[in-house]
């Protein structure tokens, strides 16, 4: 076996697969070590190297595309810290890095592990139900349905339409982004009726606002990968791309007919909480005129 246990963890190869294993240091971010281990069977694999520095070097482990749902969900936006295919390697411990990607790129030969993108997800990604609690409010997955509770700080529109419930079949994509800490982030849930909807996600119903703690917004990406492993694979939907968001299938996109259905909808729930007192009258105008703008 090829091994190398660093501060912030380890990866060990046993010749079908890498089992990275996050480490315990207080440095390590809480996005890795809630994730947990991730085995990752070689045939996942795309190549690996090291890339010595002066202080500290680093192990990089490329995978196939289409073959993790973590690198679909978060489109190669997660912090460097924060992605587990990536690893600080001390100095002293060169050596030993290089061993064990020589080890993986050996096996790669031997296997002819292709290149290609996958045709399946190769890896299962986070375990469900998880739930997280972010900075607008808490969003949970039980394998069906994604629940999202919002909280006493999110828009008045979201509170005043209560909890959001969406089945998995309802959905066409997961959008994130990151909250980096100068700008907000946000996990949007695109079904076929919001499609075409361009709120902006502080008053999206389908969306959760990142503003607050960087580091525990980031567990977020928890929930999309989660949600990404149970939708079409994207090698159904006209092609792979780990570091793009996925592609919508056309037969998801609405006609013309429904899309001005659903227009319709929208501004009669939003005329709705105006004439509840729910909405000012200039959020009322704003909402409008974003929606309106967008069709």
């Amino acid at each position: 076996m090829a091994e190398i246990i660093q501060r912030d963890g380890s990866w060990a190869f046993d010749g079908t697969t890498v089992r990275i294993t996050p480490g315990l240091h207080r440095s390590v971010p809480l996005f890795r070590q809630t994730y947990g281990e991730i085995a990752v069977p070689l045939e996942a694999v795309a190549g690996i190297v090291y890339e010595p520095e002066r202080r500290r070097g680093r192990l990089r482990m490329r995978l196939r595309e289409g073959a993790d749902p973590l690198l679909q969900a978060t489109g190669g936006r997660l912090p460097e810290a924060a992605d587990p295919y990536r690893l600080a390697v001390d100095v002293d411990r060169s050596g030993v890095a290089e061993y064990v990607a020589e080890e993986i790129r050996h096996a790669l030969l031997l296997d002819q592990v292709p290149k290609e993108p996958t045709q399946t997800y190769l890896l299962p990604g986070p375990p469900v139900p998880v739930s997280v609690r972010s900075s607008d409010g808490t969003v949970s997955f039980d394998g069906t349905h994604v629940r999202i509770d919002w909280a006493d700080t999110s828009d008045r529109v979201k509170r005043a339409t209560g909890p959001r419930i969406i089945a998995v079949g309802d959905l066409v994509q997961v959008e994130w982004l990151p909250n980096s800490g100068y700008e907000d982030g946000f996990l949007r849930f695109v079904t076929r009726e919001t499609v075409f909807s361009k709120l902006p996600a502080e008053k999206d119903p389908y969306a959760l606002d990142l503003w607050g703690s960087v580091r525990r917004d980031l567990l977020t990406a928890l929930v999309a990968t989660a949600v990404t492993a149970r939708l079409p694979h994207p090698s159904t939907q006209g092609g792979v791309d780990g570091a793009e968001r996925t592609e919508r299938p056309a037969a998801a996109v609405p006609a013309q007919g429904d899309h001005h259905d659903v227009l319709l909808r929208q501004l009669r729930e939003l005329g709705e909480l105006h004439r509840d007192g729910v909405l000012t009258d200039e959020e009322f105008a704003m909402t409008k005129a974003v929606i309106l703008r967008d069709f």
